[in-house]
């Protein structure tokens, strides 16, 4: 499969945006583990609840590799562009579906930035790279849900994504409480474009690992 990288060499404090590969997705499953675990505890409801630990944030990032080696997934980070050049501070993810009728759509999933990363656009970019990444694959209509209420919401409609609609109790936070959550859907153009500022390269192979989605 082809690995992705926007912003090849970054000016100072920019974070390096970058899809990883199967192995690049191994390689940084701990960092991956880390960043899940910090914004769980953090309140964010990502589908896991206070009590997760590293390994299993960790474990469940690697379970992905299949679906990421078929391209059945998509999964982007940033890395910091200041300190440590692994660390990954944010992540977004695009799910594709295999039904046949429903292939012209994907799923955006797993969107966090660290929460001492926040207010820097970072969510933004992340979500641009993900949606650049759909049109590619063909995709015209993107979905995803978020807790009702969340700052998140905010950064959906600004970046032109449509509410849907409320579903009322449909998934606890962090701390088993239920909330609403709201859907929201976007179309793509047709046409592929390159992604502002993308230096993109693509490689045949993992000859070059990298080091290192919703409710």
């Amino acid at each position: 499969m082809s690995a992705e990288r926007l912003a090849e060499t970054p000016a100072a404090g920019t974070p390096r945006l970058e899809r990883l590969t199967a192995a690049g997705l191994r390689a940084a499953s701990w960092r991956l583990g880390d960043l899940l675990v910090d914004t769980v505890r953090g309140g964010s409801s990502l589908g896991f609840l206070a009590d997760l630990d590293r390994s299993d944030a960790s474990d469940w990032w690697r379970g992905l590799g299949p679906a990421v080696e078929a391209d059945r997934i998509a999964v982007w980070v940033a890395r910091d562009g200041d300190r440590d050049a692994s660390r990954v501070t944010g992540t977004v993810s695009v799910a594709f579906t295999d039904k046949p009728n429903g292939r012209h759509r994907a799923e955006i999933a797993k969107l966090m930035v660290h929460p001492d990363a926040r207010g820097r656009g970072l969510a933004r970019a992340l979500l641009t790279a993900a949606e650049h990444t759909a049109v590619q694959a063909g995709v015209t209509l993107l979905v995803l849900d978020t807790e009702t209420g969340s700052p998140a919401e905010t950064v959906y409609r600004g970046a032109g994504w449509t509410e849907a609609g409320t579903i009322p109790d449909y998934a606890a936070d962090p701390s088993g409480t239920l909330h609403a959550t709201t859907l929201f859907y976007k179309r793509l153009e047709k046409r592929v474009e390159e992604h502002p500022g993308t230096a993109a390269r693509r490689r045949t192979s993992d000859a070059e690992p990298q080091t290192a989605a919703g409710q």
